[in-house]
């Protein structure tokens, strides 16, 4: 039984970046991604500023080599989980049991409004193929047959905690003998269900989010991929130069307050943040950064914030939101800030709140204004807040 679990690489496509050094570029040079709508057909357009990948669906199937009638969301998939596979070196290992757990939570939602659209004027209309995409799992297993994943594959669908439960579910796998190493994170594409649902919730802002910020107006949509390579000690004694950091704690737990609000006491947050790092025996002293879930609405950033100062008061870490950058991609959210978190750790790492003008006054803490570096950095927590309560820590620690 293997009882650490180590990053091996990583991948990611946003609204800031095709893969992981155009992200990290962006989030250097303090460039959001969020913008006027260009891809996605709605009527929001003008309104609505989301984090679309900045890729048409043709440029995303030359580079992820699918049909450009594909799904968005298995290309963005592809794209991301290749870029981790690629870069762990784990394909030059043979005979590996190697697993693909991928998160979700709009799957080919996109192919199938396109379906509907078609059809509901006329029966005799619409690609009744379209419709392939839209079961969660089927994004998933057509990523794994690209990449030649063949042991094993799930999907998890547990809302914006999604890929931190996919993450969790893939060290448990390799904890248990069960791999040698999983890809493991999630995708998700912008759809019209999603933007007229979170604006029928009334929590979009219409200008540029500003997460734990006083005077913050809501959320901003975005989309994109994030994916680690996950492997076994065994497989990291073969892999020493591709290491970035280690997974030494996770904990999943769901505070059952609402259907769409976080408890007012931050109870999920703080039981997942606390569950991960007795999961990791370090104290909350020894985490030099938090990557917030932060998604710039009254209600989360209230929530977790509180749980913050119940965990961290009176020493509290360095914080930030990357959401301020690639907006709020949902199922694919917590996949692309751990591999944010994974190469700050490696790195090194402290990313920008963006938009940060008016620190909420309740707490004590100010999440980070600007980009910086500390070589010293050794742990870092990445906190992930799903609908129903389902809240997700991860813990990435140095080598």
């Amino acid at each position: 039984m293997s009882t650490v679990v180590f990053v091996a690489g990583a991948g990611v496509i946003t609204g800031i970046g095709n893969n992981v050094p155009g992200c990290v570029d962006a989030l250097e040079q303090g460039k959001t991604g969020i913008d006027t709508i260009k891809y996605l057909q709605t009527n929001h357009r003008g309104q609505l500023p989301v984090a679309e990948v900045k890729l048409s669906n043709d440029e995303l199937a030359a580079i992820s080599g699918f049909s450009p009638s594909a799904s968005r969301n298995v290309m963005l998939s592809m794209i991301a989980a290749k870029e981790a596979l690629d870069n762990s070196g784990i394909k030059d290992i043979p005979d590996l049991r190697t697993g693909f757990v991928s998160a979700t939570t709009v799957a080919g939602m996109d192919k199938t409004e396109k379906f509907f659209a078609d059809f509901l004027p006329d029966h005799s209309k619409g690609k009744l193929r379209d419709l392939r995409y839209h079961e969660c799992g089927n994004i998933t297993a057509m990523v794994a047959e690209k990449l030649g994943i063949r042991h094993y594959m799930s999907t998890i669908s547990t809302a914006c905690s999604s890929s931190a439960n996919a993450i969790m579910y893939g060290a448990r796998l390799i904890k248990h003998n069960v791999l040698d190493a999983v890809i493991a994170g999630g995708t998700e594409a912008l759809t019209k269900f999603t933007l007229n649902g979170f604006n029928t919730l009334m929590i979009l802002d219409e200008q540029l989010c500003q997460p734990f910020d006083e005077n913050r107006r809501g959320l901003n949509l975005g989309e994109g991929a994030g994916y680690l390579a996950l492997v076994s000690e065994r497989v990291a004694e073969l892999l020493k130069a591709n290491l970035y950091c280690a997974l030494t704690g996770y904990c999943n737990v769901n505070d059952a307050y609402h259907q769409t609000a976080s408890s007012p006491e931050g109870d999920g947050p703080y039981w997942a943040m606390s569950g991960a790092l007795k999961m990791s025996g370090l104290q909350p002293a020894d985490i030099g950064y938090i990557n917030l879930h932060g998604t710039g609405t009254q209600n989360n950033d209230s929530s977790e914030g509180t749980a913050i100062k119940r965990l961290f008061h009176p020493r509290y870490p360095k914080l930030s939101s990357t959401k301020s950058f690639t907006g709020h991609t949902l199922g694919a959210s917590a996949g692309i800030e751990a591999v944010f978190s994974a190469l700050a750790v490696q790195r090194g790492l402290i990313y920008p709140n963006l938009h940060l003008q008016t620190p909420i006054k309740e707490f004590a803490f100010i999440p980070e204004s600007g980009f910086s570096t500390d070589p010293e950095l050794k742990n870092v927590l990445s906190n992930s807040v799903g609908f129903g309560g389902n809240c997700s820590s991860l813990i990435f620690s140095k080598l």
